[in-house]
């Protein structure tokens, strides 16, 4: 069995990012909610406590997930470390926790989305995204080898998503499920479909999501309060119109790290879908800035190592993966900056929150797998020292080459190591 190398340069540089993220964010949820902590807990270090423990606990996640050789090999057939075994394993146990969200879920915030363990708080549908988009990237690779045809690729690709994504909107989150949705394109795109899949895929599921949006009224409260909300201050548009203080309050360089006057409760949810605004607040335009920078480095750096990897599947894990995470921290950036629609959806790394931390860092972990597994079978070329002798030696051969091989073909006396 081949062993797993070294990490690369990219690999690095997305283990570098996250780290950025993952501190900077603890830092900055202690400080967006140390004073409702205080009110509410009489602790003022309650929610840092519980991120640095799922900081700590995702961390072996990554740790762990980043040592997997996904080349299936020669393996038995429930293998775990198979990529369908292990694709299929995780899609199936976050499909049990999604039908136990709706049967004995914690309602908060208007959804009903976690399941109380009593010492935490999991989202099955966090773990669900990870298991789809293996599931699918085994699929696709199936369909590249044509073990299965067109027709059972798309059978089975309804069959996988169709349940996740219905029980994750009668939740509802359609945040999530949107963020679920553009790693299946980005999958798609990298498994060589064709173009017309994809406008199919956008002319049915635009009109859906529209569809969506008209019936359900919340939707359309929130709709109406991304395009005016000054039409109602104190309701729908209530959260943009704090976070856009927020950001003005900030200027430049922020008015000080732990020096916030909106999260004084006037920002709802300050330390989870609200702290980029916090952020903007404390540490200005520059602070702001080093977050995208920090997922534009990412982003990078996720498409590179995808790019390098020779292996099918870890080519599409990794590029799926990474357009998952980066679509939902442009779309969490994007609702508190008032460039869309608020979806409810945390920023990565950053926002409080323990299965979003703890998933995100083992899907970075898995890219780094990825990393790992596209350099084993790499071999350095040594280039040997020259000396005066090979250097004589090249040089007559290169003579020899640049001229015919047959003795006398150009119609004159072959010569050998110098011009005729």
């Amino acid at each position: 069995m081949s062993r797993a190398r070294r990490l690369t340069p990219a690999a690095y540089l997305l283990l570098g990012a996250t780290c950025f993220l993952v501190l900077g964010g603890t830092l900055m949820i202690f400080s967006a909610s140390s004073v409702a902590d205080y009110v509410k807990y009489g602790d003022s270090a309650y929610h840092l406590k519980k991120q640095l423990i799922f900081a700590a606990i995702g961390a072996v996640a990554l740790y762990g997930a980043s040592w997997w050789d996904f080349r299936a090999g020669r393996r038995g057939p429930l293998d775990i470390r198979r990529p369908e075994v292990a694709a299929w394993g995780v899609w199936g146990v976050s499909l049990v926790g999604l039908i136990v969200v709706q049967a004995m879920g914690v309602a908060k915030w208007g959804a009903t989305r976690s399941i109380d363990l009593g010492f935490a708080y999991i989202q099955p549908s966090e773990f669900a995204k990870l298991g789809c988009l293996a599931v699918v990237a085994v699929l696709l690779v199936a369909w590249r080898k044509k073990e299965i045809d067109t027709q059972a690729l798309l059978t089975r690709m309804g069959l996988v998503l169709g349940p996740v994504v219905l029980l994750i909107m009668l939740q509802p989150d359609m945040g999530t499920t949107i963020s679920l949705l553009i790693g299946v394109a980005v999958l798609l795109w990298l498994g060589g479909t064709k173009g017309r899949w994809l406008a199919s895929l956008a002319a049915v599921g635009l009109p859906t999501a529209v569809l969506l949006i008209a019936v359900a009224g919340y939707r359309m409260d929130r709709v109406t309060a991304f395009l005016d909300p000054w039409a109602q201050p104190d309701k729908g548009g209530y959260q943009i119109i704090q976070s856009l203080y927020a950001f003005g309050s900030g200027g430049f360089f922020g008015v000080g790290l732990g020096l916030s006057r909106q999260k004084f409760f006037y920002l709802p949810a300050a330390h989870t879908d609200f702290i980029f605004a916090v952020i903007g607040e404390e540490l200005g335009l520059l602070g702001t800035l080093a977050v995208v920078i920090a997922f534009a480095l990412f982003a990078y750096a996720g498409i590179r190592i995808a790019i390098d990897c020779k292996d099918p599947f870890g080519r599409l894990l990794a590029g799926g993966l990474t357009a998952m995470i980066v679509a939902q921290a442009l779309m969490n950036m994007a609702a508190v900056t008032g460039l869309m629609p608020i979806t409810g959806i945390p920023l990565p790394f950053v926002s409080a929150g323990g299965s979003s931390l703890t998933l995100t860092l083992a899907c970075v972990g898995l890219i780094l797998a990825v990393a790992r597994n596209s350099t084993s079978a790499k071999v350095r070329l040594v280039r040997p020292k020259k000396t005066r002798g090979s250097v004589r030696a090249s040089t007559d051969e290169w003579w020899r080459d640049s001229r015919p091989h047959l003795p006398g073909a150009d119609g004159g006396r072959a010569t050998r190591g110098r011009r005729a």
